[in-house]
């Protein structure tokens, strides 16, 4: 199957040269001239312009974009769209909102041309392991594009999730666990790290809980490794930035009356990282003096 690709960053990239390995034919765009000599490299067709990749594909075509959300990802659909033909398929595998997605949707099928969200998750490792795929849209429409699914995605690891949106909601809350899921993490070791007498190795400890333990999980692996590499973190700064899945995800929380704490605070959790000094722990420190004299640090 011959698919046009746009957006070769960190996972583009990868899921070009998974689906090349898979055996499918990849025309490939991006803005950056050098990395689709790249995609050339690896065995891509190579495209210079949005225009060029729709000419290099047979109709009925299929367009991948891997384009960050908002903005870019509506303009290069727009763009693309004025340039496809009845009966071609557009494909978001980015972290696009759900209700972004149902929009376009009906925008494109005013055009009838096809769309699929489809969520996607495996980072940089997706190349080895493959992609989880959950894609929304009209059965037929994936049923069209389920080869180049099978191809990214591990055995058991797409599924078509429901109609127009389905794809990126159930990819916004998987994004919205992951956030509640590391915050779990990163208090257990921040816990057992100022356990200074007991001088814990979070590396064995890692390991250790990989064997058996309930809470093993990919994520644990990945700090086993990171804990190999750097056993204090030394160099690595605590600012923790998110890309919007997490707080659409409370927001939709809310919206729903759903009680989600966890997810909530994790996403809480990271705004705080990123405040190197807190005007409300100020306040606390201040007021924690004032009603029962309590110690105040003062800068140097």
């Amino acid at each position: 199957m011959k698919t046009g690709f746009v957006g070769l960053g960190k996972m583009g990239m990868n899921m070009v040269q998974r689906l090349l390995n898979g055996g499918h034919a990849i025309v490939a765009y991006d803005r950056t001239p050098e990395t689709v000599k790249k995609a050339e490299e690896k065995g891509a067709e190579g495209a210079g312009s949005l225009g060029e990749l729709v000419n290099g594909l047979e109709k009925p075509r299929i367009v991948w974009l891997m384009v960050p959300a908002g903005r870019p990802t509506e303009d290069t659909l727009m763009q693309l769209a004025g340039m496809m033909d009845e009966g071609d398929m557009l494909i978001d595998g980015g972290n696009s909102f759900y209700k972004d997605s149902m929009r376009r949707a009906g925008e494109l099928k005013k055009r009838n041309i096809s769309f699929l969200d489809a969520g996607t998750s495996g980072g940089i490792w997706g190349l080895e392991a493959g992609y989880c795929l959950m894609v929304g849209g009209d059965r037929d429409v994936f049923d069209r594009a389920e080869p180049l699914f099978a191809a990214l995605a591990p055995e058991n690891g797409y599924a078509h999730v429901g109609p127009h949106g389905a794809g990126h909601f159930v990819k916004m809350v998987h994004n919205g666990i992951e956030y509640a899921m590391l915050q779990g993490y990163a208090e257990g070791f921040d816990i057992m790290n100022a356990k200074r007498e007991f001088n814990l190795d979070l590396h064995k400890i890692a390991r250790l809980w990989n064997h058996g333990s309930v809470i093993r999980s990919w994520l644990l692996e990945l700090a086993e490794n990171a804990f190999s590499r750097e056993p204090g973190l030394d160099s690595v700064r605590g600012y923790v930035e998110d890309s919007g899945e997490g707080r659409w995800t409370v927001a939709e929380a809310v919206e729903n009356d759903i009680p989600a704490p966890a997810i909530t605070l994790s996403l809480l959790e990271r705004f705080h990282s990123r405040r190197q000094e807190s005007f409300g722990a100020k306040v606390i420190a201040a007021l924690r003096n004032e009603f029962g004299g309590h110690g105040v640090l003062k800068k140097p």
